[in-house]
């Protein structure tokens, strides 16, 4: 896939860098065979967290990255 070039320059969304930085530690640790399915799982399992107790990872990681 070819993206064309342009001057604007992209950026990451914030806190983006710490969801994946999670994801590759548990793909790491957990060695799953479909690395998809566990990524959805994974994310899955953020978003009820975020949903139980307003614990939102990526706003957590955006205030790190900062």
């Amino acid at each position: 896939m070819s993206v064309p070039s342009s001057s604007t320059a992209l950026r990451l969304p914030a806190g983006f860098r710490n969801l994946l930085e999670g994801l590759a530690l548990e793909v790491l640790r957990a060695q799953p065979t479909d690395v998809v399915a566990f990524a959805a799982q994974h994310f899955r399992t953020l978003l009820q967290q975020r949903e139980g107790d307003s614990a939102d990872p990526a706003l957590w990681g955006a205030w790190l990255e900062d």
